[in-house]
């Protein structure tokens, strides 16, 4: 079977339902294909009990945010949490030294200066780096130059490559310099305590959605005719929003293949290794006056920091990261192998309080299909511009959109509507009020 429209938008994702519900507000007839059974992609809200967010939790700053305009409209409660960035003392955090004990706020702020010390270099570091230099070679140069003892040295790049962990889901080694030249937060972050997931769906309400559509094929040397495991699509234009991982694997043939402009970019771009843990606990055992809780030193180095949830549903609930090095090594860990390594390390820190959990959710990124993980970044030789000359239009038939697409701020949902946003602009020709995606008609 074949069905024509005027543009078929690959992906249910928040960066094409912003494409799809913008040029169907244009007057565009518009098919969504997705192939997931549900819409939004990577935002993905399990409402098994309290909703809880496998994806997407954050906006990394709510000021001039698209994403805080939209779910404000869709009338979606905030609730501001200000430590998603990796941030060092954006709210309490509750710092414990190598041998677990919770450090003095003495000790903590002289630590939190010598992390803001390093920031401060890092810009002039990373500007005057080499091409194919990593985030590790300019931290290095930058902690070499404070000349401070070895035990002062080691606490700052441990935290240095936990936040290229716990940030990107990839080992500082394997980070481009300019990896994190984004890693900026404008106002406060918030989450989502009735779920993410209200933005897809909202999104989503009206359009001509086709879910269970597992694309195989996009053929645009003639229009575009879009190949599926349930029939064929031809259009006009198509917006693809496959995520890197889909778009790396080969598991989708373009015919021609993809300019070298898009091919070059993405062959510097790779997708993540990061997964979440969420626990909840009978009782809270840990500090009232805390957002967050790290240790440092070698008994950190998977599990080093934990973010307290409590106040989004009145649980006790703590949810780290298994990221990098410790997603790739838990990959294959059921679910009480993983939950037993992580309390290890929290009773290191609050001794028998620190009960077992009464509940846990897992994510695992890495194992699904339709993203291979849970979102790009940027490998060794990879510039910013590559998020943009990824999203180079093709033909003048084929838009890539997607988090990895937009130079500013990739990486989030932020970045994945405002692609959306850019690649219906590129089809209609003419500029497009971002407000019009919530606007009520």
């Amino acid at each position: 079977m074949t069905e024509r429209c005027d543009v078929v938008v690959v992906g249910a994702g928040v960066a094409g339902l912003t494409a799809a519900r913008l040029l169907a507000r244009s007057g565009r007839k518009v098919i969504v294909l997705e192939a997931r059974d549900r819409v939004g992609g990577r935002v993905h809200t399990d409402r098994t009990g309290s909703p809880t967010d496998l994806g997407a939790s954050w906006i990394h700053g709510i000021d001039g945010s698209a994403v805080a305009a939209a779910a404000t409209a869709f009338g979606m409660r905030m609730h501001e949490f200000t430590v998603g960035g990796y941030q060092a003392d954006s709210r309490p955090i509750a710092y414990h030294g190598p041998d677990g004990r919770r450090l003095p706020d003495e000790a903590a702020a002289a630590f939190v200066a010598d992390i803001h010390r390093v920031d401060d270099l890092l810009a002039e570091e990373i500007a005057g780096s080499a091409p194919d230099a990593s985030y590790r070679d300019v931290t290095e140069a930058v902690l070499e130059k404070q000349e401070w003892d070895p035990e002062r040295t080691q606490r700052v790049r441990e935290y240095l490559a936990h936040r290229s962990e716990e940030q990107y889901g990839a080992v500082i080694g394997e980070l481009a310099a300019h990896g994190l030249d984004d890693d900026a937060i404008d106002g406060d972050e918030v989450v989502f305590p009735d779920g993410y997931d209200v933005l897809p769906m909202r999104l989503a309400e009206g359009l001509d959605v086709r879910l269970n559509q597992v694309v195989t094929g996009i053929d645009w040397s003639d229009g575009v005719r879009i190949t599926t495991e349930r029939g064929d699509f031809l259009a006009q234009e198509a917006v693809v929003t496959l995520p890197v991982g889909v778009l790396r694997s080969g598991t989708v043939r373009f015919t021609p293949p993809l300019p070298a402009v898009n091919r070059d970019a993405l062959s510097r771009l790779r997708m993540n290794a990061f997964e979440k843990v969420f626990l909840r606990f009978p009782v809270r055992f840990w500090e009232d006056d805390v957002y967050a809780i790290r240790q440092q030193g070698s008994a950190g180095d998977w599990w080093h920091s934990w973010y307290d949830l409590t106040a989004l549903h009145g649980e006790p609930t703590l949810l780290t990261f298994a990221a990098g090095r410790a997603a790739h090594a838990t990959r294959t860990w059921d679910d009480d192998r993983v939950v037993e390594s992580v309390m290890a390390q929290l009773r290191r820190l609050y001794g028998d309080r620190a009960v077992p959990p009464a509940q846990v959710h897992r994510t695992a990124w890495q194992d699904d299909p339709f993203s291979r993980g849970a979102y790009a970044y940027m490998a060794l030789g990879s510039t910013t511009s590559d998020h943009d000359d990824l999203a180079t239009p093709v033909g003048d038939r084929l838009h890539i959109a997607g988090e990895a697409t937009w130079t500013d701020d990739p990486a989030t949902v932020t970045a994945a509507l405002l692609s959306g946003h850019r690649a219906a602009e590129r089809i209609l020709g003419a500029a497009i009020g971002i407000e019009t995606l919530w606007a009520t008609d």
